[in-house]
C-alpha cells in the first residue's frame, strides 16, 4: 500500500512539469478517474487483508508447530530419562554382582590359600613323623639283628633232648643259681630264640635199646604233621594229653593245676630258680604259693629250689623238684610241637617221631616221680 501511494504521489507530482495543460474544470471523461482509483484503492485493502490474514495464520500454524514439536521433544525426554533411569538402574545392579562376585573370589581364594597351607602342614607333620618312625625301625631292626645274631651263638646247642644250661638256668645246680644275679625266665617256647635251632633238633640215641615204630602212632604223626596245629580235637594231640599231658600235670590242688595247664599251652609259664635273698610279698595265701619248705602243687613239705609264674600276674608258686620235672617236660614236648609247626624243624618225618616219643617216655617218667638229681 505504501509503495502504491508513492507511486501516485510521484505521478501526480510528474504531471504538470511534462504533462500538457488541461483545464481546470473537470470535463466528461474526468470523472471516470476518480472511479478507477477508488477501485484500486479497495482492492489493495483487499490484498492487505489477505496479507494479514496469511501471515497470522502462519503465525498461528508456527506455534502449533512449536507447540507440537515441544510436546515431542518433552515426550522424548522423558522416554529418555526412563531409559536412563533403567540403565542406572542395571548399572547399579551389575556393579552389586561384580561387587559380590568379587568378595566370594576373595573369599574363595583366601580359602584355598587356607586349604592348601594346611595340606602342606599336614604333609610336613606326616613326613616328619614317617621319618622317625623309620628312624626307630630302622634302630630296632638293628637291634633285632644284633639280639638274633647274639641268640643264634646260644640256640644253636640248644634243643629239648640237650638244652643249653646257659639259656635254661634253672638248669644249673643250685649252688650256681645262688650266685646268678635277677631271675632267669624260662618260657615253654619262644619263636624268636629258635630261629637257627631247627636244622640242630636232632634225638639222643639210647644205646643198647632197640626201637620199632608203632603203625597207629606213626600214622597219627603223619596226619597230623600234613597240617600242624594245637588244637586238641586232632587225634595226635587228643592222645597224647589223655596219655601224657594230663596226667602229668595233674596235680593234688586242681584249681591251681588247672591254671598251669592253660599257662604251659598258652606258653606264659615262667620257672626260675629261688635266690637266698628276701623274696617279694606277694597277694596269694600262703597255702596257694607254698613256699620254700612246701609245694604249692602237691601241698607236701617239701625243699622247693624253683618256682614258677603264671603270665604276668606277678604270683610266684613255689614247687619242688618232682612238679618242676613234671612241668619241664610238658614244656618241652610243646615247645617241640610249636617247632614243628611254624617250619623250625627240616628233618625226615621218622626222625620227628621219635623225637616226639622220647618226649612222652620223659613226661611219663616224670608222672612216675624219676626226675634228673640236678633237679
Amino acid at each position: 500500500m505504501r509503495r502504491g501511494q508513492a507511486s501516485f504521489e510521484e505521478d501526480g507530482q510528474r504531471q504538470p512539469a511534462v504533462g500538457p495543460w488541461k483545464p481546470l474544470m473537470p470535463s466528461k471523461g474526468s470523472k471516470e478517474e476518480p472511479e478507477s482509483r477508488c477501485q484500486d484503492a479497495g482492492g489493495a485493502d483487499e490484498t492487505q487483508s489477505t496479507e494479514q490474514l496469511n501471515v497470522s495464520r502462519l503465525r498461528s500454524s508456527s506455534v502449533e508447530i512449536r507447540e507440537k514439536g515441544s510436546e515431542f521433544l518433552k515426550e522424548e525426554l522423558h522416554k529418555a530419562q526412563k531409559e536412563l533411569k533403567l540403565k542406572d538402574k542395571e548399572c547399579e545392579r551389575l556393579s552389586k554382582v561384580r561387587e559380590q562376585l568379587e568378595q566370594e573370589l576373595e573369599e574363595l581364594t583366601a580359602s584355598l590359600f587356607e586349604e592348601a597351607h594346611k595340606m602342606v602342614r599336614e604333609a610336613n607333620t606326616k613326613q616328619a613323623a614317617s621319618e622317625k618312625q623309620l628312624r626307630e625301625a630302622r634302630g630296632k631292626i638293628d637291634m633285632l639283628q644284633a639280639e638274633v645274631t647274639a641268640l643264634k651263638t646260644l640256640v644253636i646247642t640248644s634243643t629239648p633232648s640237650s638244652p643249653n644250661r646257659e639259656l635254661h638256668p634253672q638248669l644249673q645246680s643250685p649252688s650256681k643259681a645262688v650266685f646268678r644275679k635277677g631271675h632267669g625266665r624260662n618260657k615253654s617256647t619262644s619263636s624268636a630264640m629258635v630261629s637257627a635251632a631247627s636244622q640242630n633238633v636232632t634225638p639222643e640215641p639210647v644205646s643198647h635199646e632197640c626201637k620199632e615204630v608203632d603203625s597207629i602212632l606213626f600214622a597219627e604223626f603223619q596226619a597230623w604233621k600234613e597240617s600242624p596245629t594245637l588244637d586238641k580235637s586232632c587225634s595226635f594231640l587228643d592222645r597224647i594229653y589223655r596219655e601224657d599231658v594230663g596226667p602229668c600235670l595233674d596235680f593234688t590242688k586242681q584249681e591251681l593245676s588247672e591254671l598251669v595247664r592253660v599257662a604251659v599251652e598258652q606258653n606264659t609259664l615262667t620257672i626260675e630258680p629261688v635266690a637266698s635273698q628276701t623274696l617279694p610279698v606277694v597277694k596269694v595265701s600262703a597255702e596257694e604259693c607254698g613256699g620254700p619248705k612246701k609245694c604249692a602243687l602237691s601241698g607236701l613239705p617239701r625243699t622247693c629250689k624253683h618256682r614258677i609264674m603264671l603270665g604276668d600276674s606277678g604270683n610266684y608258686y613255689y614247687i619242688s623238684p618232682s612238679c618242676r620235672a613234671r612241668i619241664t617236660a610238658v614244656c618241652n614236648f610243646f615247645t617241640y610241637i610249636r617247632y614243628i609247626q611254624q617250619g623250625l624243624v627240616r628233618q625226615d618225618v621218622e626222625l620227628m617221631y621219635w623225637e616226639v616219643m622220647r618226649l612222652r617216655r620223659e613226661m611219663s617218667l616224670a608222672k612216675l616221680g624219676f626226675y634228673p638229681s640236678e633237679m
